[in-house]
């Protein structure tokens, strides 16, 4: 990969603090999914750790594809951008198609290779990341400048939304759309337009939200849970107690009660209520911790390559921290019970195969980015 370079022991071609975050967060997931699943596993495989060896073959797998994909320059991603796009809006359709996709609790975002199963909206996520920083790099001028500029990947996060909305998933789409919107910005649309383009799309999401009758008890519910704590609001309530008993210092590691068939989903969505009742106040907090060293060092490496005039690799870059960002933001803000449930996991953390595969997969395309970086700013070449 880089035999042509001649690198002084001085010189670290990695984000050494990235890297570190990225490892610890992994293992404390890892660690937190055989804590919370352990019971549920029992009951329902015969097993304890049915659904942990199932995670860590995902976290291997996870790692591989980003071996490779660190492998492969940036450029690479930037001529493809295209047809990632295409083969995305396909694979949602597919989905929708019956006895393709695979439904799971009511909703159609599976596709099945036997065992195992990738989540489409997934996918996605990046897939949308490195179609509009390719955009991007190609429009800057007019999307600074004209209107039309950011209403033209508007048509296709309105394609993307509605498919996303058919399976249904309503997470998945407003993180995409947030995480777009905030491409834009950083990109250099001017201020009014996206102010009136940022309402608008939050009035769509508003309505969207009131039109279904179980996204909108999901909206009242997180409100005032405990009006209905044994309905509506059981699952919030079960999250809430779980903060409460972690106290500072928590209950100690697998000593969690809520897990214990109380809290649903402690293993995936609720992953890091339990963290709390384990570890208590110090143990989230260094998790929050953790999370905000990753999104901070992505956003500076974006800052860094548009300093350099590596525009793709910066929008790559903000997309990647913004979408990381969010998804942590939205999942703990639902477990603490100031925002309405939504069913998107931890990122690195909760129970989830196609979650952990595509988040490895961009934590591996921000560190080609800095690789990248780092070797233009030290002259090196491959």
């Amino acid at each position: 990969m880089a035999k042509a370079i001649q690198q002084e022991d001085s010189v670290i071609l990695y984000d050494r603090t990235l890297l570190f975050s990225i490892l610890t967060l992994l293992a404390f997931g890892l660690l937190m999914v055989a804590s919370t699943s352990i019971v549920i596993s029992e009951r329902q495989y015969g097993q304890a750790f049915h659904y942990f060896f199932h995670q860590l073959f995902y976290l291997i797998l996870g790692i591989g594809t980003g071996a490779v994909i660190f492998q492969i320059k940036t450029d690479y991603w930037k001529q493809i951008s295209l047809a990632l796009l295409v083969l995305s809006i396909a694979l949602l359709v597919v989905v929708l198609l019956p006895g393709i996709g695979r439904q799971v609790n009511g909703s159609m975002r599976w596709l099945g290779f036997g065992p195992f199963g990738l989540q489409v909206s997934e996918f996605v996520k990046l897939t949308m990341i490195i179609y509009l920083a390719g955009y991007l790099l190609r429009q800057e001028k007019q999307v600074q400048t004209q209107i039309r500029g950011f209403l033209k990947p508007l048509l296709v996060l309105a394609i993307i939304t509605f498919l996303l909305l058919r399976e249904p998933d309503f997470g998945a789409a407003t993180v995409i759309l947030v995480t777009s919107l905030g491409m834009l910005f950083l990109a250099g649309v001017r201020i009014w337009q996206f102010a009136i383009l940022f309402t608008g799309v939050v009035f769509i999401l508003g309505i969207l939200a009131i039109s279904s009758p179980y996204r909108l008890a999901r909206l009242t519910t997180f409100l005032n849970p405990w009006a209905n704590q044994f309905d509506s609001g059981y699952q919030l309530t079960q999250s809430l107690i779980a903060f409460g008993r972690g106290g500072w210092f928590g209950v100690g590691l697998g000593e969690s009660i809520q897990k214990l068939f109380y809290l649903p989903e402690a293993h995936t969505d609720f992953l890091f209520a339990v963290l709390t009742e384990e570890l208590g106040l110090i143990g989230g907090l260094f998790m929050v911790l953790l999370f905000s060293v990753l999104v901070w060092r992505a956003l500076r490496i974006g800052q860094r390559c548009f300093n350099a005039g590596q525009r793709f690799s910066a929008y790559l870059a903000y997309g990647i921290g913004l979408n990381i960002a969010l998804q942590v933001m939205i999942n703990i803000g639902v477990n603490m019970g100031v925002l309405p449930t939504k069913g998107l996991t931890l990122p690195l953390m909760s129970y989830g195969g196609s979650s952990l595969l595509i988040t490895c997969m961009m934590l591996s395309l921000l560190l080609r980015i800095d690789y990248e970086y780092r070797l233009a700013e030290f002259g090196y070449r491959e």
